[in-house]
């Protein structure tokens, strides 16, 4: 990935230098990207927030968020992947949880910002 090379010189250099240490590394940055990617959309954060509650199977979700079991099982895939849900098969149901108490705390203070 081709990083782009800053066309100016700072005004505070001192300041730009002591911010530069504590800069995480763009690999990490990028991943953190794609998590909000993931966050950011509307049908995700109704399943997360379901989550949040209770640990849920397809039928369930898609019930309680008036979706397809085919659409929740897509998204649920998607949060899988991100490793913001898990699930743990029980006879014929699969079960999703939240993957830690993480993705709760996250989705908790973007809540305090949202309605602040």
């Amino acid at each position: 990935m081709e990083i782009k090379k800053a066309d100016c010189e700072a005004i505070n250099p001192e300041l730009v230098e002591k911010i530069r240490p504590d800069m995480p590394e763009s690999t990490i940055l990028y991943e953190l990207s794609d998590f909000f990617k993931v966050m950011g959309d509307n049908t995700r954060i109704r399943l997360l927030w379901a989550l949040e509650e209770a640990e849920m199977c397809v039928n369930d979700l898609a019930v309680l968020l008036d979706m397809t079991k085919s659409a929740v099982s897509h998204q649920l895939k998607i949060l899988r992947t991100a490793k913001l849900v898990k699930s743990s098969k029980r006879g014929k149901n699969v079960y999703y949880s939240l993957d830690d108490h993480h993705v709760k705390l996250i989705l908790e203070k973007a809540l305090e910002h949202a309605v602040e």
